[in-house]
């Protein structure tokens, strides 16, 4: 092991919490900085795929996580009439080495903001501090910080870690004519629903087509009532023109507020399936958040000095194919993996950033294109009005081999091209 470094990880969500416990876990004395002054477990649902569930088991996490997610054992893509498109087997179902888990998001992330504070040391997790500039020293960074209260000071370190999100403070000092995220015309509706489990109780349905699309998972074990909370999500494309990500995003302050049924029904108010009522899921929501899709364009490199980027701060991308947690999740076993692997800091940063940097501008890529959800549009445009069977509709070969290419192309595990069901 290369020596023990001190880093500052600026920002405390999955993917810099994340890194803060595999850096330490590889000896190297870490400080996290997050800008709320108290942590809440805020969101929704998210799943975490197989290989990033793989370096949160390798921090001992597993069995927690096991305990408050679901093992998400297939995808299905569905039409808006709830016919079985395609059924793409996940996790151990699918012969991969760990589960995917279907999980609250805000859950999460207190689960590993409490595991930090145990192993890093309580003093080493600072809520009430936003990293706002870096400044490159003779052999390191320094960390210039706003506190909550409006003082202002700087924290010394080896490395810097942006982990600090889209709207990354670092981000924007190394590229102050960026601007604000580009949206692709869709807004989502998300909300969680306590319910009767659909379907075997452990599946996610992607039902629709670009324009309108329905997302469906459970994200908690069933409780002792026979209720399981329902995580969903209403795709609604509001701007044609967006396609790709063209638009300039809604404005920060229309991010994250409350959502209205007025905006949900009267697109999805007839989604009723044969397995699932979905308006009835909707009405009875604990919450509605609203959010724009958004992204931004990936960037030529992540590391400026002793500084570089982490999770949505360096590749934000659009929700599909379930990438958002896991990519900064695998960002944060390769940079501590870098560090291992090399003496010095430059070569260890630039190692972590040609590791990372072109999977995940691919990933950008792909879900421009739609990615995964793109054989939705295949059949939505050959059969608007359903099916009796799919290989009346396409070519079930097609649809394997697309969801099984973008698979490979975002580091999956993958097994052998499985038939439509």
């Amino acid at each position: 092991m290369n020596p023990s470094r001190s880093i500052v990880v600026a920002g405390g969500g999955i993917g810099g919490l994340t890194a803060a416990l595999a850096l330490a876990a590889h000896g190297h004395h870490v400080t996290v900085c997050e800008a709320a002054v108290q942590p809440r477990p805020l969101g929704v649902g998210i799943n975490l795929l197989p290989h990033a569930v793989r370096v949160l088991a390798g921090l001992g996490l597993l069995p927690a996580l096991e305990a408050m997610a679901v093992p998400t054992r297939a995808l299905v893509f569905a039409n808006r009439h709830g016919q079985t498109i395609y059924e793409d087997l996940r996790g151990l179902a699918a012969g991969s080495s760990h589960p995917q888990l279907s999980i609250h998001r805000g859950h999460l992330q207190m689960r590993l903001w409490d595991e930090a504070a145990q192993r890093l040391g309580p003093a080493q997790v600072r809520t009430g501090e936003r990293v706002v500039a870096a400044r490159e020293t003779a052999n390191g960074a320094v960390a210039e910080i706003l506190h909550a209260d409006g003082t202002r000071s700087e924290r010394a370190c080896d490395i810097l870690v942006g982990a600090d999100g889209i709207h990354s403070a670092l981000r924007q000092q190394f590229y102050p004519d960026e601007g604000a995220p580009r949206w692709n015309g869709m807004m989502m509706w998300r909300g969680t629903t306590l319910a009767r489990p659909f379907l075997d109780g452990r599946t996610m349905v992607q039902a629709g087509h670009r324009r309108a699309k329905f997302v469906v998972y459970p994200i908690e074990p069933v409780r002792p009532d026979g209720l399981q909370r329902i995580n969903w999500i209403c795709d609604r494309r509001l701007r044609e023109d967006g396609f790709g990500g063209g638009l300039t995003a809604p404005s920060r302050e229309d991010w994250s507020k409350p959502g209205s049924l007025d905006d949900l029904l009267p697109t999805f108010g007839s989604w009723r399936f044969a397995w699932l009522d979905v308006p009835g899921l909707i009405r009875a929501a604990e919450q509605i958040l609203e959010w724009p899709m958004v992204d931004r364009d990936p960037l030529p490199r992540w590391r400026h000095g002793h500084t570089t980027l982490l999770g949505d701060a360096a590749h934000p991308m659009y929700p599909i194919g379930s990438n958002g947690a896991t990519q900064a999740i695998l960002d944060a076993a390769a940079l501590a993996d870098a560090l291992d692997g090399h003496a010095s800091i430059t070569a260890a940063l630039n190692a972590y950033e040609a590791a990372r940097l072109p999977m995940t501008r691919d990933i950008v890529a792909m879900n421009r294109r739609e990615g995964l959800d793109a054989i939705l549009d295949m059949v939505e445009e050959a059969a608007p009005e359903g099916f009796a069977h799919i290989e009346d509709v396409t070519d079930p070969r097609v649809l394997a081999e697309w969801v099984q290419a973008y698979k490979r192309a975002a580091g999956h595990q993958v097994a052998r091209p499985q038939a439509a069901h």
